[in-house]
Parts: C-alpha cells; structure tokens; sequence
C-alpha cells in the first residue's frame, strides 16, 4: 500500500484546523500553488476543507507535501482526496499571460483567489471561516487568513491541496506536449531543467512560454 512507503516519514496534521475551529472558525480551508518556479505554463491553486476532522488518524490518508511523493504517489493520493466524502476542493489558475502581465507573486495571488472563489461555489451557503496559506503570502480577501512557512509539510488540508494542484498542473503540462512536444513538457512540466534550456535555446520559446523569466527573455 501506498500508506507504508512513507510510514517513517513525520506526516502533516490537524492541529492548525484544530485550533481555529475551537476558537469558533468553521470550514477551515488550507491553500497550496503549484507551478511558481517553470518558464512555461501556467500556475495553480487549490483550496481544501475537510468538513469533519477525524479523531482516528486512520481515517485519512498520511499524505505529504506533494514535492515529496513520486508521480505515481501522487496520483494515488489524488484519487483519494478528490473522493473523499469529507473533503471539498477548488482549484484555480492564471495563465502564463497573466503571470508576463502582473508578474507570478500577483498571479500565484490571483490562482489562490480562484481557488477559493471555485471552492465558495461548490459550499454554497456554508462560508469559509479561515484559510491557512502555505508560504508568506497573503489573498486579497476578506476571509480571515494566517501564512504558514513550509505548511505543505505541517498542515493537513495545506498538503492536500499541494497535491491536487500539483496533480492538476502536471496533467494540463503533459496535454501541452502534444502541442509543442519538441520542448519535453511531458518530462519536466515547464521547469528549467539543462534539456529544457538547451530546446530553448535552439528553438526559442513557445506561445506557452513565461516571456517575463529571465531565461526565456535570453533566448527570446
């Protein structure tokens, strides 16, 4: 099983949720992007709440940050999450447009705006109480929020959500390769990898292509 691969490892939990439930927050939503580093492609967001926090820790998966899990975790991990009867996610995004126009801090701002707004509508009346950020960032949102550093690796619902936009972003990269399979999108998604740069650097960028990264201005 996939749970025992990573059983040594210390897991993300519920003690963030927690506290702000007890002081009265209902539907705590943790947020996670995915994509903020690649020279290509688009960033996403996902926003998670777990409606009911379970008391027996086997009642969820021990999921982890999704950049510790392999392709094949994560997609396992996915399939979990996104069937889960006590979770409920959205998921935004910002093209890379966007991201050459108000440049990716903004952008990541934006997709995690989405994300919630995406989520909102699938709770209908039941609003977000809390959110719980991972990294030092802030939404433009008048929901209360508090950042985490590294929360993908402390908070559950943070990792949950680093794996579905993960998940999400990985997928959209690989139908991009059919398009534009000389760059290698299905391998390495859009980050600067050595092949990468050196297609790019042959080739020049692509439509897909953040015009605003260094590396890509360079071979422009």
């Amino acid at each position: 099983m996939i749970f025992n691969i990573i059983k040594i490892m210390k897991y993300p939990n519920f003690s963030e949720e927690k506290k702000l439930l007890k002081r009265g927050y209902k539907r705590v939503v943790g947020i996670d992007e995915a994509g903020r580093g690649p020279l290509a492609g688009p960033v996403f967001a996902c926003a998670v709440v777990v409606y009911k926090i379970p008391k027996s820790k086997t009642k969820m998966p021990k999921i982890r940050d999704s950049k510790k899990l392999s392709p094949k975790q994560r997609e396992e991990f996915y399939k979990i999450l996104i069937n889960h009867k006590q979770i409920q996610w959205g998921i935004g995004r910002a093209s890379e447009r966007i991201v050459d126009r108000i440049n990716i801090l903004e952008a990541t701002k934006l997709a995690m705006k989405r994300a919630v707004r995406n989520l909102e509508k699938k709770l209908g009346k039941r609003q977000i109480g809390f959110l719980i950020l991972d990294g030092r960032i802030k939404v433009n949102l008048d929901i209360p929020q508090k950042s985490i550093i590294k929360g993908d690796n402390k908070v559950f619902s943070c990792a949950a959500a680093s794996i579905i936009a993960k998940v999400r972003r990985d997928r959209l990269m690989r139908r991009q390769h059919k398009k534009y399979p000389q760059y290698g999108f299905f391998n390495h998604k859009g980050y600067g990898t050595k092949k990468h740069i050196a297609v790019l650097a042959e080739l020049g960028p692509c439509k897909i292509h953040r015009k605003s990264f260094k590396p890509v201005i360079r071979y422009s």
